[in-house]
């Protein structure tokens, strides 16, 4: 039967003398044997251990949990579990890393638009490219809502004008009044603005939002911080607004 000094293993199984020693200290791969010279000796069970002992390890399991699962007399099926349970969390790492590669580009892509920026105006669109994806569910929210009311309201325009049915046209209005008045009071209250001018996040009055002419990111108001007066970024509201 074959045996193999420390270097050996270590050149086997890709990695470093002092890793192989290291798994010595801890116990969890012991020579079979020690040469006259007092040399570590490891067997072919030894180096099938090793090879399990560094896939664990390139799985990201501790040293400890090794220790632990090799002293079992059934070990297969605990690391089927334990390989399943660092799996989970390899994908939730690739989720989380996932997100932060969006902000980034989410970002770059907003410096893109900006001419003149500062700190401050990093700091706004940081804001926002973090609360965009709230955004776009809330417009999904409001066309989800109200696509059936624009199907009612072409219905009982077709049928008042081909058969003078305008009765369905007066029931659409009675169910759109109190529809347009929930839907301008939910959409108020889950957005905010930033100021370009003074960088601080404001909540106007409804009225003024109502009436104010507007983009799809933008809404010309005034700032109830600084009071200028124009175009401010609308975004999701996050948490408690000091100023509203």
């Amino acid at each position: 039967m074959s045996k193999y000094t420390t270097g050996e293993m270590a050149k086997l199984c890709g990695v470093s003398v002092r890793t192989v020693q290291y798994y010595d200290t801890r116990g969890i791969l012991i020579p079979s044997e020690l040469s006259e010279g007092g040399r570590r000796l490891y067997s072919e069970d030894d180096l099938k251990k090793m090879k399990i002992i560094c896939f664990l390890r390139d799985a990201s399991i501790s040293i400890k949990s090794i220790g632990e699962l090799l002293s079992e007399n059934h070990p297969g099926s605990v690391i089927s579990v334990l390989l399943e349970q660092q799996e989970q969390l390899l994908y939730d790492e690739i989720k989380e890393r996932r997100k932060k590669l969006d902000m980034l580009d989410g970002i770059k892509q907003e410096l893109k638009r900006i001419e003149n920026f500062s700190v401050e105006s990093i700091g706004d669109i940081v804001y926002v490219v973090e609360n965009k994806k709230k955004m776009k569910q809330l417009h999904v929210f409001l066309l989800i809502t109200g696509f059936p009311l624009n199907i009612i309201q072409w219905l009982s325009i077709i049928f008042w004008i081909t058969a003078g049915m305008w009765q369905l046209f007066v029931g659409y209005i009675v169910a759109a009044i109190p529809y347009v008045f929930f839907i301008i009071r939910f959409y108020y209250k889950r957005v905010v603005y930033i100021c370009p001018q003074c960088h601080e996040i404001f909540k106007p009055k409804l009225k003024e939002v109502i009436f104010a002419n507007h983009t799809p990111t933008l809404r010309k108001l005034t700032c109830t911080c600084c009071g200028y007066r124009g175009f401010c970024i609308e975004t999701y509201r996050k948490g408690e607004n000091k100023n509203e």
